[in-house]
């Protein structure tokens, strides 16, 4: 049991949390400055500004200029942070093999940070809702794979983010002016390979469905459990990571522990305030629900980010690569993505990615590798906007390329495309400029 003195403390600390929580969905938490410097900033700031909620997902960096779209409030030596986005829309998924679903990508995450001796501590709890707001068995996306449902490989959907994506810690202790010690992880969390997850990316932010390359690239960013260190060395970071490399299964309200018996290690460099680089490799036990044996991952990433006078433009141009070491072969995805916010309220995004897929047909008696080709387009406009929220109206449009030998399957020529709502905190005007 807990004494009296820890358990008043405790309670005061989540009735702020709450309060906080509060204020903040009724809009009157005051706007703050969210652009300050982060773990990649040119220039060390005071612990009690880091970490950063602009270092992107888990541990991995994006950069330090890219806009933040959160809430902030100071109390009682806590910075509290929420952010997040609800995209509401129709998706028409054509050919074939395509269906059309109404549904909702979500997610949201709550952050408490302060310091703690020479360093800071911050606390991430990341919730998603689309176990409940997902059409069954998941989101209609034309040549996606990855994970299960009903005991079957999902084919041409993108499973649903679990309830609880993301529950964990990041310590980081300042060692000097220039060198800095981190500690991460959690019973959900991200080990420390590949790039910024997709949901996470400034250059993904307007675009609803995942890439189909997420699962050669990214796919670790929910992992029960995960141990990372890593040193950070005026602009590099070195990492490795623990944890456990299975897929989440269908019980997405679940936390499915497993041994950390996958490792990973990644290098990262922030040159400047707009540019971030990594490469990781990584090591898989037994990954997939419904294939034997593991994997060896590596992806190799750049993202940008360049501030305008009214908007800004994020792009990321990635590699990953899956190794599957008992049938000796490797699956290659390559996607470029940008999103340009223009004119303050006006966005043009697209991605265009080379994804080999080897699940296309999981009943098949052998499962050859076939490269396809997605490339999207799409706008949104904001028709509202202000330091509390941003509501924006938008559409896309996607085009494929694939051999002939999947087209009595697809089709011909498909095109995919979907109308959304996009609702997500506001952003202070002061990051409109450069």
């Amino acid at each position: 049991m807990p004494s009296p003195v820890l358990a008043e403390r405790l309670m005061t600390r989540a009735l702020l949390m709450l309060w906080s929580a509060f204020l903040m969905m009724v809009g009157l938490a005051p706007a703050q400055d969210s652009s300050m410097p982060g773990m990649n900033m040119e220039a060390h700031a005071p612990a009690t500004e880091l970490p950063s909620p602009h270092a992107g997902s888990g541990t991995a960096w994006q950069p330090v200029s890219v806009p933040g779209h959160e809430w902030m409030l100071m109390r009682a030596g806590w910075m509290l942070m929420a952010h997040g986005v609800i995209f509401t829309d129709y998706n028409q998924q054509g050919g074939p093999r395509g269906a059309g679903k109404a549904e909702s990508v979500n997610w949201g995450m709550l952050m408490e940070q302060h310091a703690l001796g020479r360093g800071a501590i911050l606390f991430r709890e990341m919730l998603s809702a689309e176990s409940l707001t997902s059409p069954h068995p998941g989101f209609p996306e034309l040549f996606q794979t990855g994970e299960t449902y009903h005991g079957q490989t999902l084919v041409d959907h993108q499973h649903p983010h679990n309830v609880f994506a993301e529950l964990s810690a990041l310590y980081l202790l300042l060692l000097s002016e220039k060198i800095s010690w981190e500690l991460y992880g959690g019973p959900s969390a991200e080990p420390a390979l590949g790039p910024v997850a997709y949901i996470h990316r400034a250059s993904a932010a307007e675009l609803p469905l995942a890439p189909l390359s997420h699962h050669l690239q990214d796919s670790t960013h929910t992992s029960f459990g995960v141990i990372t260190t890593g040193l950070l060395i005026d602009r590099v970071k070195l990492e490795a990571s623990a944890f456990n490399g299975r897929e989440p299964n269908e019980k997405r309200w679940s936390i499915q522990l497993a041994a950390l018996d996958s490792w990973s290690t990644r290098a990262s460099v922030a040159p400047t305030r707009n540019w971030t680089a990594q490469y990781s490799i990584g090591r898989l036990q037994h990954p997939e629900a419904l294939e034997p044996g593991s994997q060896w991952r590596q992806t190799a990433s750049v993202e940008y980010a360049h501030p305008l006078a009214s908007g800004n433009w994020a792009t990321s141009l990635i590699w990953g690569r899956v190794h599957k070491i008992e049938a000796a072969t490797n699956l290659n995805s390559y996607l470029l993505e940008s999103t340009l916010n223009f004119l303050r309220r006006d966005y043009a995004f697209t991605r265009l990615e080379m994804v080999d897929k080897d699940e296309l047909f999981p009943q098949g008696a052998v499962h050859p590798a076939y490269r396809i080709g997605a490339y999207t387009f799409g706008g949104v406009r904001d028709l509202v906007q202000n330091s509390a929220w941003q509501l924006g109206l938008g559409a896309d449009v996607t085009v494929y390329s694939m051999p002939a030998a999947l087209q009595a399957s697809y089709g011909n020529r498909p095109v995919s495309f979907q109308i959304f709502l996009r609702l997500r905190p506001g952003i202070n005007a002061a990051q409109h400029h450069p």
